[in-house]
């Protein structure tokens, strides 16, 4: 058996892997049986059957019928940057507000194309954030704050 699909072997592993890390997790909770399921029962099947998929996906990656396909160099850079950025929003929300930690996300997580433009990364920002207002402050009435505490009291 020689490995042929590189792209079908690594998916595989990261749906054994995460299926593996559900059923691992939810033994801390009663299984049950189907007709009488307890809180456990759902991820433990749920993650088995993500560990059948990851075996037959992987095992596909050396049949003879599977496609040569290799897989490319990881972006490392632009994945941090990507981290980064939802990190960065998550920390500043609370204390500057939707409209500061938006534009950081998306100016910092912009930074990471080839082809960044800070106009076009400001005119993404304003169009997300009114969406963002619209939706969640207007719409679903979520209490996000708008602005830095500083500027609210």
């Amino acid at each position: 058996m020689q490995l042929r699909n590189h792209h079908d072997l690594w998916a595989g592993i990261m749906f054994a892997g995460f299926g593996l890390l559900f059923m691992a997790l939810s033994q801390q909770y009663q299984l049950g049986s189907a007709a009488k399921m307890g809180p456990g029962y759902f991820p433990t099947m749920l993650g088995g059957l993500c560990t059948l998929l990851g075996v037959v996906i992987a095992a596909g990656a050396f049949g003879s019928k599977a496609k040569h396909a290799r897989v490319a160099k990881v972006g490392w850079r632009e994945l941090i940057l990507v981290l980064v950025s939802v990190a960065l929003f998550a920390a500043l929300l609370p204390q500057l507000g939707i409209i500061v930690a938006l534009v950081v996300l998306v100016v910092v997580a912009s930074t990471a194309s080839f082809e960044f433009r800070l106009r076009d990364a400001l005119i993404s920002a304003a169009v997300l954030l009114l969406m963002s207002y619209l939706v969640f402050v207007k719409g679903l009435e979520l209490q996000f704050p708008l602005l830095p505490k500083f500027m609210t009291k």
